[in-house]
Order: structure tokens, then sequence, then C-alpha cells
């Protein structure tokens, strides 16, 4: 998996803007957001999608919904947020290593997102 983004960036190859590391996970923000706050975490270990997790990889799945209201807390997300796994083709999984999006601001997120437009 040396090839993975998300690998190369836990191996600090790729810098990002984390939020949160520990020995298992890793939550920074997306480089293209979704909401005006867009942060993904991710496993350290390389779990291609949640279709493909087992119960090898349970302590850690349970690690990352565990802090994930930790997390959207430390940016601000007090008053809510959403979370998001995309699994496959077929779920729009872009990054082929299991991530968690949590997107949120401060006004309600509506039904359906876009990408953010750069200003």
């Amino acid at each position: 998996m040396s090839e993975c983004i998300f690998c190369r960036i836990v191996r600090g190859e790729i810098p990002c803007r984390k939020v949160y590391e520990d020995e298992d996970m890793l939550a920074f923000h997306d480089i293209n957001p979704w909401a005006p706050v867009h942060v993904l975490i991710i496993p350290k270990q390389h779990i291609v999608s949640l279709a493909t997790a087992d119960a090898s990889n349970q302590a850690v799945l349970g690690k990352i919904l565990a802090r994930t209201g930790d997390i959207a807390r430390s940016q601000g997300l007090n008053d809510g947020f959403r979370t998001v796994i995309n699994s496959g083709r077929i779920g729009n999984q872009e990054v082929y290593h299991l991530h968690l999006h949590i997107l949120g601001g401060p006004e309600p997120l509506g039904g359906s997102l876009k990408p953010m437009t750069k200003k």
C-alpha cells in the first residue's frame, strides 16, 4: 500500500493539517472541503473500505467512532455535524483507504452536499 495517498500522509511523506493523532488513527482537514469544516479520520493501518473491514478491525473502528465527537467539537462543531463513510465504487469512495468524513459549520448542511467553491 506504499502508493496509497493516505498511507503516505500517515508516514509523513505528504503534509496535512493535523487535527488529532494517536498510535492508531489520524484526523486532518480535507484539502477539497464540502463544508466549512471538513475533517477526515483515517486508521493508520491500511483498511481498504468499510465493506472489507472485519472483526480484526473492530478495535480501531470503535476507537475512530468514539473519538469523532471530540474531534468535531475541537473544530467548533458544538451544535452537531454529519459523518459520512463512502464504501466502494457505488458508494462514491474515491480513496481506497477507509476514512470517515466529519462535515459541519455554523449553518445546517441541508440534504445534499457539493464541493465548496474556492475563493
